[in-house]
């Protein structure tokens, strides 16, 4: 018997391998897969995620600690590295020694360069000793001068580095503006599952609760609060109370939308059939409602976080927020709202290009996530 070798199926084109793997995949897959093509949410990703990574170990990337003074370069301005001068070319590094004087005319703060010096910089060198993550303690910086000072953004008017202050600050103002949105979060999604969910007077009695928070001015209402504190509060204990009112008067926007969306959804089959089996209105909502949009809810969350941070800012700046040795970017700020900062030392306001930075990467990466997360989106 002649045995006839059957020859193999063709493989399937690459269009159709693509069109099977978008049709399978999960909704997250999806969600993915659209952020990913949209290069300005990926770009105010990557300026967050590395400034969140900078912050963090803001001790080992700046060259000083936020409290550490240069007496001898009082309100300085920035100093840039370079690799070339008149006296030639250099492979590591450099920066002109530098130095304030005033002015016998006008009495004012000036920087005197001496071209002639050269101070060179290197990298992990030792400095002041600081606890990594409060938990390591060492000595090493990333970079700085060893035997002087380099000051990348200039100093204040203290003589202390705008450049290590500002990454100091840049952790405290973020951290401050997350822990105020996963409060108002977490109030969102149970006060407005259970209105949701119950309906009737229930929810009359938290729709009225939420109108009453809404309709209270906010500005007025933190300067109120932030006044309130006792003067005897350590930083941290202010820190963590701006934090709670944050929360506190953050959630009624996201609780609405998610009262809305569980009122829509709680006569669903699914919804009934599992009531039917005996499951209890937490989890149904926690299970089987919140999931049905948690997309939502993400974009919700990731926009809130600028208003988190300018409110900070904005309190901090005005002197009724975070103080001093606190550092936020309000409280640096407030350094530089006077004249006298505007002509003289103009890099003072360096922060304030931090915060438009940051709040800019919130919206862009606001923006990505809700087209990505759109059930309607269609394939292209």
């Amino acid at each position: 018997m002649v045995t006839i070798d059957k020859a193999p199926e063709p493989a399937a084109p690459a269009a159709d391998q693509k069109n099977l793997k978008y049709y399978t995949a999960s909704q997250w897959d999806l969600v993915w897969w659209r952020f990913r093509r949209h290069r300005a949410a990926m770009a105010g990703f990557i300026v967050l995620a590395l400034m969140v990574f900078v912050s963090t170990f803001a001790e080992f990337f700046a060259p000083y600690g936020p409290t550490e003074r240069n007496s001898d370069y009082l309100l300085g301005a920035p100093q840039i590295p370079k690799v070339w001068d008149a006296n030639g070319v250099s492979l590591q590094p450099f920066i002109h020694g530098l130095s304030t004087e005033r002015d016998p005319v006008t009495l004012r703060q000036i920087t005197v360069v001496d071209p002639e010096v050269r101070e060179y910089v290197s990298f992990f060198v030792r400095g002041q000793s600081y606890r990594l993550l409060g938990l390591i303690e060492t000595d090493i910086r990333l970079f700085g001068v060893r035997g002087g000072h380099v000051h990348l953004f200039g100093t204040d008017e203290l003589g202390r580095d705008v450049y290590s202050r500002v990454l100091h600050a840049t952790r405290t103002s973020l951290s401050i503006g997350s822990l105020g949105v996963v409060l108002s979060f977490v109030l969102a999604l149970i006060i407005g599952g259970i209105a949701g969910y119950a309906g009737g007077w229930v929810d009359y009695a938290i729709q009225r609760l939420t109108e009453v928070i809404r309709v209270i001015p906010v500005i007025p209402l933190y300067m109120g609060l932030a006044a309130a504190f006792p003067r005897e509060w350590s930083n941290t204990q202010v820190y963590f109370a701006m934090s709670m009112i944050f929360g506190i008067v953050g959630w009624p926007t996201l609780a609405r939308r998610i009262r809305s969306h569980l009122l829509a959804q709680r006569g669903e089959d699914y919804v009934i059939a599992a009531r039917v089996a005996g499951a209890k209105p937490s989890r149904i909502i926690a299970r089987h409602l919140l999931p049905s949009f948690t997309s939502y809810i993400i974009v919700d969350l990731v926009i809130s976080f600028p208003y988190m941070i300018l409110s900070e800012t904005a309190l901090s700046f005005i002197g009724l927020g975070l103080r001093a040795p606190s550092v936020s970017w309000g409280v640096m700020l407030q350094d530089a709202q006077n004249i006298r900062t505007i002509e003289q030392a103009p890099w003072l306001f360096i922060p304030a290009g931090f915060v438009i930075l940051a709040v800019l990467a919130f919206t862009l990466l606001g923006d990505g996530l809700r087209d990505a997360a759109d059930p309607y989106q269609v394939k292209s």
